[in-house]
């Protein structure tokens, strides 16, 4: 018995992380009573006030062995960056991450606290800044029964840009049937929101641009002019950002017109690349750098992202589940 819960306590299956979609779960006694911060051991969404604005930020800690805690962090930005050591003590925690692609020189500082079922503390950022953030148990997603799939439905009507809003300044036109980022500048979110879907996009890119379409406005697939021959990563081409890694760079180069057909229910994902899967079936843990908020068990957009280079869309086709 002391194995098996050891286990699942290394799986991240112990503590507020492991509820279902709208009720968390009781808490759960860890393996040991002399565990330290056993209660802190799952997945937390994180919501950080900077200066009156809400950014979006994922934790989940582990337990290594039997006393050391361990994670990993999503900022606003980035993907998930590892957590060598969590240290815990009398309801207090921190721990320190390097910066990825901020400015900067010195590492982020995370410090909280552990006040029963959510968490609340300070970060300060590579440049200094400290911020409040607090966090709830991150629901688990998981489904039950057979998925039924509703109509589907076209969110590009080839024409405008009806059903869409920018987040900032708008460069996005429609030419020709085709919904076009020509340069950097604001993501396109669309108005609907969606729970489970099936979703199909076909896309196109110049030479050495970069994309990603974002599933419920929280985990994004990237679309980026990856090499074919390159050694797969989570954050190239069809990779869920920093967490998920395709099986191949099943890419057809830039300027070639392109599909991703991917359907999620809760949190597992299957993406397929221009026919062919490449990821089957697996679970994304959190939400990814750049996600619109952190409220993972609501409904969400889906978003395309239009400030890291130009950027075509020619077909998005959503179904989603009953």
């Amino acid at each position: 018995m002391f194995r098996q819960l050891l286990l699942l306590s290394l799986s991240g299956m112990l503590g507020p992380g492991n509820f279902e979609v709208e009720r968390p779960a009781a808490p759960v006694a860890s393996v040991r009573q002399d565990v330290p911060g056993k209660g802190l051991i799952g997945r937390w969404d994180i919501t950080i006030d900077q200066n009156g604005k809400e950014a979006p930020s994922w934790l989940e800690v582990k337990l290594s062995g039997t006393r050391t805690l361990v994670g990993s962090f999503v900022g606003s930005s980035g993907s998930a960056r590892p957590v060598s050591k969590v240290n815990f003590d009398q309801g207090r925690f921190s721990f320190n991450i390097p910066p990825q692609w901020e400015s900067g020189n010195q590492d982020f500082v995370i410090e909280g606290t552990l006040e029963g079922e959510s968490i609340k503390g300070t970060i300060t950022t590579s440049e200094g800044r400290k911020f409040n953030w607090t966090g709830v148990g991150a629901s688990y997603l998981k489904r039950t029964g057979t998925v039924k799939w509703g109509k589907p439905v076209e969110l590009f009507n080839g024409k405008d840009l009806t059903g869409w809003k920018a987040t900032g300044k708008n460069q996005w036109i429609v030419k020709n049937g085709v919904l076009t980022s020509p340069r950097s500048g604001s993501n396109l979110v669309s108005e609907r929101k969606f729970k489970d879907f099936k979703l199909h996009i076909e896309f196109r890119y110049p030479k050495g641009s970069n994309s990603g379409v974002y599933l419920r406005g929280r985990h994004e697939v990237q679309i980026e002019d990856s090499p074919k021959d390159a050694h797969p990563s989570s954050v190239l081409f069809a990779g869920v950002y920093g967490f998920l890694t395709p099986s191949e760079i099943n890419s057809l180069g830039p300027d070639t017109w392109q599909s991703f057909d991917i359907t999620l229910i809760g949190r597992m994902v299957t993406i397929v690349s221009n026919g062919k899967t490449v990821i089957s079936n697996q679970e994304i843990p959190g939400i990814t750098g750049g996600a619109l908020d952190s409220r993972e068990a609501e409904d969400g957009p889906i978003y395309f992202q239009g400030d890291h280079g130009p950027i075509e869309f020619r077909k998005v086709t959503i179904t989603p589940a009953n």
